[in-house]
């Protein structure tokens, strides 16, 4: 159990890197040399980066910082020691990014070529977009605005990116109020490209989570019911549920296996199905939403007076 233990830890971490270099790659090469302003804390770093040229990577791991501290007793000490290392990763990647995409001018090389913002702001924030999903979903988080998503949705059923697109929302708006930004109309075609990115980012954020939490439901009519149930629950470590079925045309009573299970899973529990049944009928459905053990918290509050009709 130890071993297991330590090798789910050690995929999270590796996974969280995967997605922290994905997430740097897709701001450095093609948020920033357009001065694309995003959300996040990456964003408030963007934005004194073209107002002051402070470097974006140090605003980042001050405010994270400040953050982390602040929320070490709502979210625990696990989740915030995998934001710890995110928020140390991604500050390093960030540096070694812009010295690479840096040109000897001191400008940043622009991939897309002039004149092509919005198409390099459409692939950017697919890939930040993508990698923030990548990150959540292995326990972790990249901080800032993420740190204050997960303690939301600790409490409450709001999705992540709603949570972060009402934040990114002030974040983006502050740019009509830079002045280094230019005139009036620049400033407002800056706030209209970061309500795009706040839209392509939070879409795919919720797409690529959904997408990997999708559960499905089971039905399984078999004679060899036991065996099946057996092979499943040692697999994917699943409880089932057996149903009385009565026969129409045979007349003869049946058991029926009910089972909730990660959509990802399917593959491997028809694989099992098929080994000992070949014959075996089996229904296949998807699922609005599964809560508790093993699934989604639920996290609706329970009003006071509930609470004490209870008690």
């Amino acid at each position: 159990m130890i071993n297991q233990a330590i090798k789910r830890e050690l995929k999270d971490y590796v996974n969280i890197t995967l997605g922290l270099m994905l997430y740097t790659f897709g701001f450095t090469v093609f948020l920033l040399p357009y001065e694309i302003v995003t959300g996040g804390i990456a964003g408030i770093g963007a934005v004194v980066f073209y107002a002051t040229k402070f470097p974006v990577q140090y605003t980042f791991f001050i405010i994270n910082a400040v953050l982390i501290v602040a929320a070490l007793k709502i979210l625990g000490l696990k989740f915030l020691l995998k934001t710890i290392y995110a928020t140390f990763a991604l500050t390093f990647l960030l540096e070694v990014a812009q010295d690479i995409v840096i040109q000897p001018d001191g400008t940043f090389y622009k991939l897309m070529g002039e004149g092509n913002d919005f198409m390099s702001l459409v692939i950017g924030c697919t890939l930040t977009g993508t990698s923030l999903a990548v990150v959540f979903l292995n326990n972790g988080s990249t901080g800032g605005t993420d740190i204050i998503a997960a303690a939301v949705n600790k409490y409450r059923n709001i999705s992540l990116g709603r949570v972060i697109l009402l934040i990114d929302v002030c974040i983006i708006g502050s740019c009509l109020f830079i002045d280094t930004f230019g005139p009036v109309e620049v400033r407002c075609q800056k706030v209209i490209f970061g309500f795009c990115t706040m839209f392509i980012e939070c879409s795919m954020l919720d797409y690529v989570m959904s997408w990997r939490r999708q559960s499905v439901q089971f039905l399984i009519f078999s004679n060899k019911y036991q065996e099946i149930a057996n092979a499943i629950a040692m697999t994917t470590e699943h409880s089932l549920t057996l149903l009385d079925g009565h026969g129409w045309y045979s007349g003869k009573p049946s058991k029926v296996i009910c089972l909730l299970a990660k959509k990802s899973e399917s593959v491997t529990i028809f694989r099992l199905i098929k080994s000992i049944d070949p014959d075996a009928f089996v229904s296949q459905s998807s699922v609005i939403g599964v809560y508790g053990e093993g699934f989604d918290k639920i996290k609706v509050k329970v009003p006071k007076k509930d609470e004490k009709v209870k008690k």
